[in-house]
């Protein structure tokens, strides 16, 4: 009996080992140069160990490869991956080929069935589908509607301002710089989404900050599932993971429908989001889980993101006492000329572009894009070479690596704003190169990057105006990312201090 088991357990051991290194070869077969994958770790094991956080080993195989090829193949365990390194290809799969790269990655994880919210996020839609969600709010996001939310962004601006100095007087020793920005960007995008205050300047633990995590947080599920999909990829095509806890999914609800039903009954005129959105119920006969899922898409693309790049910037403007007199100079010159802040003020000061640029260059808050192969394509490997790529592949855009390569960017470890002059050709020159991709960019660049950056470069002005910044003790440099979380952001978080000028 015992020998029957160990035999038993010996050919379990056999079949599963040829099962994971089945596919280990399947780069070697296409002629297509990449590192050789270990035994179930693959090329990436911090997927699975989560001991590093992603892009650095992305970069490690990005600084071996990039110098004599434009994508290598590499292995997720035990699924097929490309990672592209040369900007131009990387152009052509987001602009000139987007139709055969125009699904993003995630969107093979769930779908509007199992996920109302996440499933109808134009980010999550693949086909034809996202176009047309895309295009339904598209218009939410134009530079005139986005001037007249801006008072509503002034607002949180000043109990952002109230809070600091309300916080200090009760000693309090430096602001966590994620948890602030986040308090600031769920108020803005609450206010602008569902006409309400969030409180979360007032409150100890405002509903709507705390659901907001919930949505940010990947549960224990969530992580097994991306695990066995990872080692089992069949897993995504039969069975869809709804990424939305179901009590989140019947708060967003709830606030919508009171929402709605305030602004009928008070029939304010707000030309906000909620008034967009009510417009477009009309037009397009939207259902309630349609209004839900675009106002949460609002709600992610101006929250959690726009929360990490305003706390990366408000750290390299603390860490730099040059920048941050440039910057409050020219701050204090506009608001002389103009008299107070407004989106047409902040559109023209052009060192606060280039300050908050050079960061989003730094510290991406997504470290890559993952993009799919929608129809059977050539890549081009090196010069004279190309490799057909199979439909269904996935794409790994490295923009970390990107961001931060010498060949593209003098000092690129170092923080300097003044990279991006116009005698420099600006922000443009790296855009148009395709080094300088934090929004990504094609058919499918962030929708709601020009309010994240209206938002963000608001509470910059509002911040600097008025207080002197620096970098608390307890902030841990240099910063070393968490491999646990799906966004950019350090082990131990960025404090920040602030002394009223």
């Amino acid at each position: 009996m015992f020998q029957e088991i160990v035999y038993f357990l010996s050919g379990l051991g056999i079949i599963l080992y040829v099962y994971l290194t089945w596919n280990h070869d399947y780069w070697k077969k296409r002629k297509i140069p990449g590192p050789e994958p270990r035994f179930l770790l693959g090329n990436v094991p911090s997927l699975i160990t989560a001991q590093k956080f992603l892009a650095y080993e992305m970069d490690d195989l990005y600084k071996k490869y990039k110098d004599r090829y434009k994508f290598i193949g590499f292995m997720n365990m035990r699924s097929p991956n490309i990672l592209a390194l040369d900007p131009t290809i990387i152009k052509e799969m987001l602009i000139k080929n987007f139709r055969f790269f125009s699904d993003n990655t995630f969107a093979n994880f769930t779908d509007k069935e199992v996920d109302p919210i996440f499933g109808r996020n134009p980010f999550m839609l693949k086909g034809n589908e996202w176009k047309e969600k895309r295009q339904e709010i598209t218009p939410a996001f134009t530079v005139s509607r986005i001037k007249t939310m801006y008072p509503v962004v002034e607002d949180v601006c000043s109990a952002m301002k109230d809070y600091i100095k309300r916080e200090k007087k009760n000693n309090a020793q430096g602001f966590e710089g994620k948890e602030l920005c986040a308090k600031f960007t769920t108020d803005v995008v609450s206010n602008c989404i569902f006409g309400l205050d969030a409180g979360s300047f007032t409150q100890e633990k405002p509903i709507i900050r705390e659901m907001g995590k919930e949505l940010f947080t990947p549960s224990i599920r969530i992580l097994v599932f991306f695990f066995l999909q990872t080692v089992i990829p069949a897993i995504k095509y039969v069975y869809k993971m709804p990424f939305v806890p179901k009590h989140v999914e019947k708060f967003f609800v709830k606030i919508m429908k009171d929402a709605i039903a305030l602004r009928r009954k008070t029939d304010v005129n707000r030309f906000d989001y909620l008034h967009f959105l009510l417009e477009l119920q009309e037009k397009k006969n939207l259902n309630e889980l349609d209004m839900v899922a675009h106002a949460v898409t609002f709600f992610i693309d101006g929250f959690e993101t726009s929360s990490i790049a305003l706390t990366f910037t408000l750290f390299e403007i603390a860490r730099h006492k040059n920048v941050q007199d440039k910057l409050r100079n020219e701050i204090r010159e506009t608001l002389a000329k103009h008299g107070k802040i407004t989106h047409d003020v902040v559109s023209e000061m052009p060192y606060l572009d280039q300050v908050f640029m050079e960061s989003l260059r730094l510290y991406p808050p997504a470290s890559f894009l993952a993009k799919t192969v929608t129809e059977q394509t050539e890549l081009k490997l090196s010069e004279g070479e190309y490799r057909t790529i199979e439909k269904g592949m996935e794409i790994f855009v490295p923009l970390y690596s990107i961001h931060r390569d010498p060949e593209y960017y003098y000092q690129p470890e170092d923080f300097i704003p003044e990279r991006f002059d116009p005698e420099n050709g600006g922000v443009k020159a790296f855009r148009d190169k395709g080094v300088l991709i934090p929004f990504g960019d094609g058919p499918r660049i962030c929708l709601g990057q020009r309010f994240a950056m209206a938002q963000v470069k608001a509470a910059i002005v509002s911040l600097v105006n008025e207080f002197e910044l620096s970098v608390n003790p307890k902030t841990k440099t240099p910063l070393i990312f968490d491999p646990k979380q799906f966004l950019i952001y350090p082990y131990g978080g960025i404090w920040l201090d602030f002394k009223e000028l």
